[in-house]
């Protein structure tokens, strides 16, 4: 079983491009599932078939996963066993009868206009790691762009003249995003005095083309970011459940309240389909709902 998970592991990163994050999670998924598995006895692959697929189902509801982490689960262990299909391994049928447990729309979180500029103010300025940390919250406000795709910018990926970059997103594809002028000017000073004051502490010194600087001077990693962000988040007083992904939320959602076409948001966010960027029309519908209430004499 090692073996067959082994590959699909291998495959993932070499065909899908997947980042380690998704490596990790898929193999912990599968992990799971196969000892699931073994426990009762079943010999992996040949016994296996739907019903061992609902059993697993039905053993994870009755340990209180809710529906969205199963319906994850079910999607990575399907990714496996197509992939094992395809090998030859067994037959593309044997899951076919499972279906994935119902979701509930969920709205993304995000932040009105008034909040937002409240975290962006938020940063000193005047230290290193403030300026960096300015330049940063205006990066994520300014181009929507996931965590691990603002992490993994390099400084030649930036043309600040122009206010474009570009990124390398989910599935290797690689799009361009936007900076507007107060992102620019930010990100201009950040490079100006604070990179090269964090980069002092790093020994590789200029070899290092990481854009964003942690305080030894080397790439500023996922976590990194959350915990800016979250340090920020209490600073301004907002509420406590802030991620940079709600930051992409506020970015898309406020483009979307002020007439951006939803095409073109689809685009700078990267989404393959555009089904993925409607959800935010449901939050925009929410707050012409909210304005008619208000402000209508018979609402």
């Amino acid at each position: 079983m090692v073996d067959f998970l082994d590959s699909f592991t291998a495959f993932l990163r070499a065909e899908k491009n997947a980042s380690r994050h998704t490596v990790r999670n898929y193999a912990e998924d599968i992990g799971r599932f196969l000892y699931f598995l073994d426990e009762r006895g079943m010999i992996f692959p040949q016994e296996l078939d739907y019903l061992a697929l609902r059993h697993y189902l039905a053993h994870l509801q009755a340990k209180g996963y809710e529906r969205r982490t199963v319906a994850r689960k079910l999607s990575a262990i399907r990714s496996f066993l197509r992939f094992l299909a395809r090998e030859g391994v067994l037959s593309a049928t044997c899951w076919a009868a499972v279906a994935t447990p119902r979701l509930g729309k969920k709205l993304p979180k995000f932040l009105y206009l008034e909040e937002m500029l409240r975290l962006l103010s938020a940063p000193d300025t005047a230290m290193p790691a403030g300026l960096r940390d300015a330049a940063l919250l205006e990066v994520l406000y300014a181009s929507g762009l996931r965590v691990g795709e603002l992490v993994s910018l390099n400084t030649g990926d930036l043309e600040l003249q122009s206010g474009q970059g570009v990124v390398l997103g989910k599935g290797a594809r690689e799009r361009i995003f936007y900076l507007g002028r107060f992102a620019r000017r930010t990100v201009q000073a950040y490079l100006d005095q604070s990179r090269p004051h964090l980069l002092r502490k790093n020994n590789a010194g200029e070899k290092e083309k990481a854009l964003w600087l942690n305080k030894y001077g080397c790439r500023l990693t996922d976590r990194g970011v959350r915990r800016v962000v979250e340090k920020y988040v209490l600073q301004a007083g907002l509420a406590a459940r802030v991620s940079p992904h709600s930051i992409r939320h506020s970015f898309a959602t406020h483009l979307l309240n002020d007439g951006a076409d939803l095409r073109a948001v689809q685009e700078l966010l990267g989404h393959v389909n555009v089904s993925t960027t409607q959800l935010y029309t449901h939050i925009t519908r929410e707050k012409l709902k909210k304005v008619y209430a208000d402000a209508h004499p018979r609402a």
